[in-house]
């Protein structure tokens, strides 16, 4: 028993709704291929995450030191 399937060498790509077709039969109305929008761009933030762990690990440092003296 083979688990593993050797990989058929395709002449070309299939589109997603050749896919649907072959696997599914007939293209009913239920079903639309539909394009999704670009995602937009990031936006940059004025701090990066590592400034920011630096920024908190000194203010618990300080306040270490501040208890310290107490």
């Amino acid at each position: 028993m083979r688990l593993f399937r050797r990989k058929k060498n395709r002449l070309r790509q299939i589109g997603e709704s050749e896919a649907y077709g072959r696997a599914y039969g007939d293209r009913t109305t239920q079903v639309k291929v539909v394009k999704l929008e670009p995602r937009r761009p990031r936006y940059q933030l004025k701090v990066s995450g590592e400034t920011l762990r630096r920024a908190f690990a000194e203010r618990l440092a300080k306040r270490q030191e501040a208890d310290g003296e107490k």
